[in-house]
């Protein structure tokens, strides 16, 4: 999976007053969880937008003041009106305790059933995934190949080495259902034989 570096800075006081004077700075208060203690520290607005407003998931690289670590996104807070990032929390990556993280499904193939007229229905662009940190994956890749109308993909039918995926396994991801045109041909055709 692919890691970004952040870099941050401690905070010497924790509040609200000093949280809103970061902000100010176009920094945002940050809390790093899993470890001995809670760090609480700041990163800069602009360095959190590759990580954040992207489909793609990504461990971070996290230097605190010389401390180096890995890490996740485990939880955003963002301005009611603005949409402005104004939290952040990181979970720290241990390589011996799995983690659930959503990624992204990747459709691969062409679908014989988009073909001759079926229409393409994903229902889940993300799957919920628990495996330790290098086992992750930066997608989950869902052949079509084989699907034909009236057909679909389930959580249940994917097979994945050292991962679970924990979503329900009788969700769909990917169908292929008929369309108005193939179903008005149907019953054009239908309708021709009748006569």
């Amino acid at each position: 999976m692919k890691s970004i570096a952040i870099s941050g800075s401690p905070r010497e006081n924790v509040g609200k007053r000093d949280a809103k004077e970061l902000r100010y700075q176009a920094l945002v208060p940050a809390v790093l969880y899993g470890g001995p203690t809670q760090t609480h520290f700041s990163v800069s607005a602009s360095d959190l937008k590759a990580v954040v407003y992207t489909p793609v998931v990504h461990f971070i690289d996290l230097d605190i003041a010389g401390t180096k670590s890995k890490a996740i996104i485990k939880d955003l807070q963002f301005h009611p009106l603005t949409e402005q990032i104004i939290h952040v929390d990181f979970l720290l990556l241990d390589d011996k305790k799995p983690i659930t993280i959503e990624i992204p499904v990747k459709l691969t193939g062409t679908s014989p059933g988009v073909k001759t007229g079926g229409k393409l229905v994903q229902k889940l662009r993300k799957l919920r995934i628990k495996a330790l940190p290098k086992d992750h994956l930066d997608a989950i890749e869902v052949p079509i190949d084989t699907l034909e109308v009236g057909k679909s993909v389930k959580v249940g039918d994917l097979k994945v080495d050292k991962l679970i995926i924990t979503n329900a396994k009788e969700d769909t991801i990917v169908s292929v259902t008929t369309s108005r045109a193939l179903r008005q041909a149907e019953q054009e055709a239908a309708a021709g034989g009748k006569k």
